[in-house]
């Protein structure tokens, strides 16, 4: 047998302390996110210059992820939403991730996917202050998720890729299903959800769920 001889050892992680008996804290904390912007060099270019590098103005909780001062325009064909913030370092591909809500302002529906996968998604109009571009793919809704390390994965008994629900607590508490796991280690523990969803259960950056699945 492993370093646990049952499940229950695993989740529980029971050790004592001074006399007491003592469960580990199996809560994760919360990362809540707006609509936001990740762009490719080759549209930052055109956006912002040729040659541009962003500004960072802060590190996320997720290592060598950060806010940038720079933000855009994105146009859809009944409306524009300003001053969406870009986050950093530049990708691959562009992918630009809304609210819900945000689909009827802009008059496009975009569907609920993991970062990334962008293939068969809706494009959109990004106007900077020095050009514009017409996307041809990568407007989504971002699918709630955890990210954790693959210490973290065996920890909570999950693998990369497995959907999970989660529960929290408090006056609007409840459940949340098809949250997916990211697990590896270049992740730190964190649910991710986006702003919507925080609202419905009156979540904030200092709250905290447990999978429950």
């Amino acid at each position: 047998m492993g370093k646990y001889d049952t499940l229950v050892e695993l989740l529980l992680e029971v050790v004592k302390e001074g006399g007491e008996i003592k469960e580990k804290d199996n809560s994760i904390p919360v990362g809540i996110s707006n609509r936001h912007i990740h762009l490719s060099q080759s549209d930052a270019d055109v956006l912002f210059g040729a040659g541009y590098t962003l500004t960072k103005t802060k590190d996320l909780s997720q290592p060598g992820q950060y806010a940038c001062q720079e933000t855009l325009t994105i146009c859809g064909p009944k409306g524009a939403i300003e001053k969406v913030r870009i986050l950093g370092p530049v990708r691959r591909e562009s992918q630009i991730e809304i609210l819900l809500a945000d689909c009827f302002k802009l008059g496009i529906t975009a569907p609920v996917r993991l970062s990334g996968d962008l293939e068969g998604t809706p494009g959109i109009t990004l106007v900077g202050p020095k050009g514009s571009i017409l996307l041809t793919k990568g407007l989504i809704i971002a699918q709630r998720h955890i990210h954790m390390s693959l210490a973290d994965a065996k920890h909570f008994c999950v693998t990369d890729g497995e959907e999970v629900t989660i529960q929290t607590t408090g006056l609007r508490g409840g459940t949340y299903t098809n949250v997916m796991v990211r697990a590896n280690d270049n992740s730190s523990l964190e649910c991710h959800l986006d702003t919507e969803e925080a609202n419905a259960m009156c979540l904030k950056s200092t709250s905290k769920i447990k999978i429950v699945k």
